[in-house]
């Protein structure tokens, strides 16, 4: 049995808010690629909220890897909301803490948004 995925978008008039639940697998992640490459090319920093992701393994972090580098691209960043223990210890583990901003909050990713020229 599929756990599934869901993607919600917030439009903030200083960025977009991508919040994500449920599994980040090999079977969702091209649907969530897809979507932040989208709104990472809008010209307008991203976050996306992890805080109800379940899971996630290795397309999921190259699916987040992909828009960062599109965001960058386009002159703006993307910032990961994550409280979650395991997933922030994915981060840690593969050196992607150091290229992908990781906040605790959604308070710090706006204040960390608001903080960038």
């Amino acid at each position: 049995m599929k756990a599934g995925l869901t993607i919600q978008v917030r439009r903030q008039p200083e960025c977009v808010i991508v919040i994500v639940a449920g599994e980040i697998d090999v079977a969702t992640a091209t649907r969530l690629r897809d979507r932040l490459n989208a709104l990472a090319g809008s010209g307008r920093p991203v976050i996306a909220d992890l805080d109800q992701v379940s899971f996630m393994d290795a397309s999921g972090l190259g699916a987040l890897v992909g828009a960062s580098r599109r965001a960058a691209a386009h002159g703006v960043t993307l910032h990961v909301v994550c409280g979650q223990s395991q997933i922030r210890r994915l981060f840690r583990l593969t050196g992607l803490d150091q290229h992908i901003p990781l906040n605790r909050t959604l308070a710090e990713a706006l204040r960390a948004i608001e903080g960038s020229p």
